[in-house]
C-alpha cells in the first residue's frame, strides 16, 4: 500500500513539474518519459520547446524505438510554427532515414502539405506548387488506401488549377503584346497539359479568337471544331457554336 502511494506521489509529482514547461531538466530523464513530455509541450502549443526536444531526442537516442516518432514530432512542430520549409525537411528525413517506420504514410502527406503551403500566388514562380503535386502523387501511389487520399487528389486539382491559370495568363499576356507565335503556344499547352481544369476550354476559345484576328480562319474552324465536340457544356458554347457557323459561311463564299 505504501509503495502505490508512493507511486502515486512520484506521478503527481511529475506531472506538477511538466507543468513548469521550460524549467524541466529533461537530461536524465528516461527517453519514453522525454518522449511524452515533449508531447505534452507540443499538445500545449509550445512549438518552440517541443522541436527542441524532440530535436534533442532524435540525436541522443539514434537506434532507440521512439526516435520515429520524435522524428515526426519534430516536422509537426516546425509545421505548426509555419516553418514549411524545415517541417519538409524533417519529414522528408524520417521517409528517406527510417523507411520501416508506421508513421511512413502520414510524414509523405505532411511533406506534400508543407510544399502545399508555400505555393504562392500564381503569377510567382511555382517550384513549390510542382513539388507539392508531386509528393501529394507519390502519397497516393504508395498509400492507395491511405485516409488522406481524397485530400491528396483535391488539393492536387487545386494546384493544377494555379499551374493552368499561370499558363492562361502568360498566353493572355503575350496575345496582348502581339507575340502571337508565343500565345498560341501557352494557350496549346494550357489544353494539352491541364485539360481538366477550368482553363482550358477558356484558353481553347481564346486561341480560336486569336486566330481568327491573324486570318487564319481555317486553323479557326478547327479549333471551333474541337472546342464544341469537347466543352458541350460550356458557357462559351454558343458563342463558338455562332462563330463555327460564320467561319463556314466565310469559308463557302
Amino acid at each position: 500500500m505504501t509503495k502505490m502511494k508512493n507511486i502515486f506521489i512520484l506521478i503527481l509529482f511529475s506531472l506538477v513539474i511538466w507543468g513548469c514547461g521550460s524549467t524541466v531538466d529533461t537530461t536524465n530523464m528516461p527517453p519514453e518519459n522525454r518522449l511524452a513530455y515533449a508531447i505534452k509541450l507540443y499538445n500545449d502549443e509550445d512549438y518552440e520547446q517541443s522541436v527542441n526536444e524532440f530535436s534533442s531526442i532524435v540525436l541522443q537516442y539514434p537506434g532507440n524505438s521512439i526516435v520515429d516518432t520524435a522524428q515526426y514530432y519534430t516536422g509537426l512542430s516546425r509545421y505548426k510554427r509555419r516553418e514549411y520549409i524545415l517541417g519538409a525537411y524533417e519529414f522528408s528525413k524520417l521517409i528517406k532515414n527510417m523507411p520501416a517506420s508506421k508513421l511512413i504514410a502520414e510524414s509523405q502527406y505532411m511533406l506534400a502539405d508543407c510544399y502545399y503551403r508555400l505555393s504562392p500566388n500564381f503569377t510567382l514562380d511555382q517550384k513549390y506548387t510542382r513539388s507539392a503535386i508531386k509528393e501529394f502523387q507519390s502519397y497516393i501511389d504508395f498509400f492507395p488506401t491511405g485516409d488522406k487520399v481524397s485530400e491528396a487528389e483535391t488539393k492536387i486539382k487545386e494546384l493544377n488549377e494555379k499551374l493552368a491559370h499561370k499558363e492562361y495568363n502568360s498566353a493572355y499576356i503575350y496575345s496582348k503584346l502581339e507575340y502571337y507565335r508565343a500565345a498560341l503556344q501557352y494557350y496549346d499547352n494550357v489544353v494539352e497539359i491541364y485539360h481538366d481544369s477550368k482553363y482550358a476550354p477558356l484558353a481553347m476559345y481564346d486561341k480560336t479568337q486569336l486566330l481568327i484576328s491573324m486570318d487564319k480562319k481555317s486553323d479557326a474552324l478547327i479549333e471551333a471544331n474541337k472546342f464544341l465536340l469537347r466543352y458541350p457544356t460550356d458557357n462559351h458554347f454558343k458563342d463558338m457554336q455562332d462563330l463555327k457557323n460564320s467561319l463556314e459561311m466565310s469559308a463557302s463564299r
